[in-house]
């Protein structure tokens, strides 16, 4: 990604976002056709330690209770969420941040998921995407993969969008089905938005105890929904008005 599309992706995330009240007014939205949980396994893509619970924890949990086998490529350890913060050095953010996956995983019902960490630099995901596609495809045909999810390569996230893309082409290589969430979509994009092919989305209902874990899930990044301190250097990544995209009683794919 050009640097001037990397900061006009920047400029919309950091713009006002799109209210949940408005989503959940939108009877297309509730229309979607609804899909089954997938037969495993399945490997999951993060680029950033959270990603996979925001858009995808909930079925997480669907299928841990399933005993379905779960696998997790995380592709960075997210050290780059607060980069001009003083309260916070880079390499105790990481590590801040795979506790926090740890602990959110668990919750989800899956304490002793496999997660393959990559350390490939946060924001830099591009630059490393044949990389990352090789390693993804290889744990497909390691695990036997049924199914592969990954962030949605149009997300406007350049790591996001990367991992996408290198998640599209490990299963391309292996021969796996590819279904894509989407993270930041709900704050950028508004109801009937030309730039999202609605056309290939389906939702994954979540019963009761699934969201209740996914949501309890999504309260273990305290470095991501509370600030870390006073200055807008250490404010939220994840405020309130945000997390409400992703804790609704189903999930949206693409596929």
């Amino acid at each position: 990604m050009s640097g001037d599309l990397r900061q006009a992706a920047a400029d919309a995330i950091g713009a006002p976002g799109t209210p949940e009240g408005l989503w959940a007014s939108w009877a297309a939205l509730r229309r979607l056709p609804a899909v089954g949980v997938p037969d495993g396994p399945v490997v999951v893509v993060a680029a950033h330690p959270d990603d996979e619970v925001l858009g995808f924890g909930g079925t997480m949990a669907r299928l841990a209770a399933l005993g379905t086998d779960v696998h997790l490529v995380s592709i960075t350890d997210g050290e780059l969420s607060h980069p001009r913060s003083t309260l916070i050095t880079a390499e105790r953010l990481a590590e801040v941040r795979h506790a926090e996956l740890r602990t959110a995983l668990a919750d989800l019902g899956l304490p002793h998921v496999h997660t393959e960490r990559l350390r490939v630099p946060d924001t830099r995901v591009d630059q490393h995407e044949s990389a990352v596609a090789g390693r993804i495809a290889a744990l497909l045909r390691e695990v036997g993969a049924a199914l592969c999810v990954a962030p949605w390569a149009r997300d406007l996230h350049s790591d996001h969008e990367a991992a996408g893309r290198a998640a599209g082409r490990a299963c391309q290589d292996s021969g796996v089905p590819l279904w894509t969430y989407p993270v930041w979509m709900w704050h950028w994009s508004r109801p009937g938005d030309p730039r999202v092919p609605w056309h290939d989305a389906v939702r994954l209902t979540l019963p009761a105890e699934a969201l209740a874990r996914k949501t309890s899930a999504i309260g273990q990044f305290v470095s991501q929904i509370h600030a870390l301190g006073e200055g807008e250097e250490n404010a939220a990544i994840l405020p309130p008005e945000e997390v409400e995209h992703h804790t609704r009683p189903f999930e949206v794919v693409f596929r």
